[in-house]
């Protein structure tokens, strides 16, 4: 959904990008996607006054603004654990209080059952809807807080102390797992483009998949493309298909790998987009080392680092039948977690 606050930035998101559901509703299944993935029976989600938010922000206040997205402004609030009731700041639980914009005013019952839709999905590596306010054609969505921002801010942003092998390949499983439950569905979720900032990191770097709900809850008129991500088929004749999804994926674990973003003006011609760059070189593990990122020397293993370029080059592959499904890449990443071979160090210091 990308309406919980890690995913913003003081500057509008202008090219955040909506992701389209079916509005059939989803089927039961989560196998796959983690054992407490599960479709509740009824919306899970708290009706809000309008005053209510007001007192959770302190009135909107300016020190509660969060950032603001292509779909509004966010604001963090606070509320009572257990009854969802304002609270002081700094007690209870903090969450992100989101304003909709709508260029697409559409009937309300349909949009009621939309919002009904994303409170029936949970899961660990979902971000997660809380519940929402609609007042005199006003709608707000209130979501969990998630304390450490977007993946994005960390590989590209905010310049903290960079993230480990070890870190990174946990988030990769987490977002793959809330993939993978998306993909489950019976009318699965497509992204048409998924990219770091959609995976959210909670205290504990849990990933948190957001940007899951804009385009079904119809706030956009057209699909805002991010370059260096949206998959083949969607640039070459517009169209979405199952795998659509994997490609994104594919460019973020290349992203993570090198440090590099998925596209950049500013880098030499030829190597402004990152796949078009490091594609022909995914197969090797010497020029595997060659382009990993130089601050996580010496913290994986050849093999390792290998084994996820190789999935990387399969889920960026041109025809979107020669990708693998999300449980297969939750599959092969769990596979490389669990190798136990010793770190050694990279001996290139310098890029091509």
């Amino acid at each position: 959904m990308g309406l919980s606050l890690g995913s913003l930035s003081r500057e509008p998101d202008h090219l955040a990008t909506p992701l389209l559901v079916t509005p059939a509703v989803a089927s039961s299944s989560s196998e796959g996607a983690g054992g407490d993935a599960k479709i509740l029976e009824t919306p899970n989600l708290k009706i809000f006054s309008f005053s209510e938010l007001k007192t959770a922000t302190k009135n909107f206040k300016t020190d509660r603004f969060l950032g603001k997205g292509e779909s509004g402004k966010v604001f963090k609030g606070w509320m009572d654990e257990k009854t969802l009731k304002p609270s002081k700041a700094g007690t209870g639980m903090a969450v992100a209080i989101q304003e909709l914009y709508s260029d697409n005013m559409r009937d309300s019952q349909e949009r009621q059952s939309e919002v009904n839709f994303l409170g029936r999905l949970y899961h660990p590596n979902l971000a997660r809807l809380l519940g929402y306010c609609w007042e005199d054609e006003q709608l707000l969505l209130v979501y969990e807080y998630v304390q450490r921002g977007s993946l994005e801010n960390h590989l590209f942003r905010m310049n903290p102390e960079p993230l480990s092998w070890d870190i990174l390949l946990k988030i990769a499983i987490g977002a793959a797992r809330g993939l993978a439950f998306l993909h489950n569905l019976e009318n699965n979720v497509t992204y048409s483009c998924f990219k770091a900032s959609c995976i959210l990191l909670d205290k504990n770097y849990n990933a948190k998949v957001s940007k899951f709900g804009w385009a079904k809850l119809g706030f956009h008129s057209t699909v805002h493309m991010d370059r260096g991500y949206a998959a083949p088929e969607y640039l070459e004749k517009g169209c979405l298909c199952e795998n659509s999804i994997v490609y994104g994926f594919g460019v973020v674990l290349l992203e993570m790998l090198t440090g590099l973003r998925g596209f950049d003006p500013k880098r030499p011609k030829g190597k402004e987009y990152l796949v078009d760059w490091w594609k022909p070189f995914l197969c090797s593990e010497g020029e595997v080392k060659a382009f990993m990122d130089v601050r996580m020397k010496g913290q994986y293993s050849s093999q390792a680092a290998l084994q996820v370029a190789q999935l990387t080059l399969k889920c960026i592959a041109s025809n979107p039948k020669s990708r693998p499904s999300m449980e297969e890449v939750v599959e092969a990443l769990e596979g490389i977690e669990a190798m136990k071979e010793k770190p050694e160090e990279s001996d290139i210091t310098s890029w091509p």
